[in-house]
């Protein structure tokens, strides 16, 4: 499965989303600089985390008029998948292409912690290889992370189940102290009604190999990876269609689920291939 992955002035993350696409998926992904006009060769395009254009105005209101976000908007249309991490998220919203908006967390801090989200749908590619109500730990590391909309449009969020992932504490309660910015209805990720674009302010690229303290990431890259019958780390995986839905269920090898080894796989990132800027 090809993946590329956006660069935009600013943003910091990118270099994280390739090394866990590259190195521990063991996928092909590409750079994509922020003019790139053509992603028909690419299966999911990933706009990742940081500070694009540093902010200003607000999170994601400058990127959103990049070269590149008229052919993500093409992409989408075409049902190819893209995923939204942090910046990337209020990206999205910015365009148009999420519902929703994002507002300064309520408490005006910029909040760097790990959190608990819990499942709330896995009728979607990116969620397909969870089980509802299962809990991901996952770190955030933002100052806009307050997810809005208006009551009407979230009553229709819920009811087409576009909510994927809720913060919770860490036996699955949603509490407001659970809420690490204030995000209605303690929403942490929601998908469009195509459920192809998904758009989440924790990042599951920070937390896919066991030495950071958390490999619940991978759930969420191997659901993308599931939609194509993709190979995780070299090994093959059984892929089965659960009903009638998108979500799958997967056999995993057994060196993953004895994934202690997992953690040695840091190395430096590779310096070969097309960067593609």
């Amino acid at each position: 499965m090809k993946f590329g992955v956006i660069v935009f002035p600013g943003i910091n993350c990118d270099r994280d989303t390739h090394h866990v696409l590259h190195t521990v998926f063991e996928q092909p992904v590409h750079y994509l600089w922020h003019e790139e006009t053509d992603l028909s060769s690419y299966d999911c395009i990933v706009l990742p985390g940081g500070f694009s254009y540093g902010d200003y105005l607000r999170a994601g209101a400058i990127a959103r008029f990049s070269p590149v976000m008229q052919s993500v908007e093409r992409f989408a249309k075409s049902d190819g998948l893209v995923l939204g991490i942090c910046n990337g998220f209020q990206i999205l919203l910015e365009a148009g292409l999420l519902p929703g908006a994002m507002l300064h967390n309520d408490h005006l801090q910029f909040r760097c912690s790990w959190v608990h989200t819990r499942v709330e749908s896995t009728d979607s590619p990116f969620t397909s290889a969870c089980e509802k109500g299962q809990l991901l730990k996952l770190p955030i590391a933002h100052g806009e992370g307050n997810y809005y909309a208006p009551p009407e449009m979230l009553d229709r969020l819920e009811s087409r189940g576009q909510v994927l992932l809720r913060y919770c504490d860490e036996d699955g309660r949603v509490s407001a102290e659970a809420n690490p910015n204030g995000a209605l209805r303690n929403i942490a990720g929601v998908c469009n009604e195509g459920r192809n674009v998904f758009g989440l302010m924790p990042h599951p690229e920070r937390c896919c190999e066991a030495m950071l303290g958390s490999e619940d990431g991978r759930y969420i890259f191997r659901s993308i990876l599931g939609r194509a019958g993709a190979k995780e780390d070299g090994q093959d995986r059984r892929i089965g269609r659960r009903d009638a839905g998108t979500a799958l269920t997967l056999t995993l090898s057994q060196r993953e689920r004895e994934s202690s080894g997992l953690g040695a796989r840091h190395s430096a990132l590779s310096e070969g291939g097309d960067d593609g800027r």
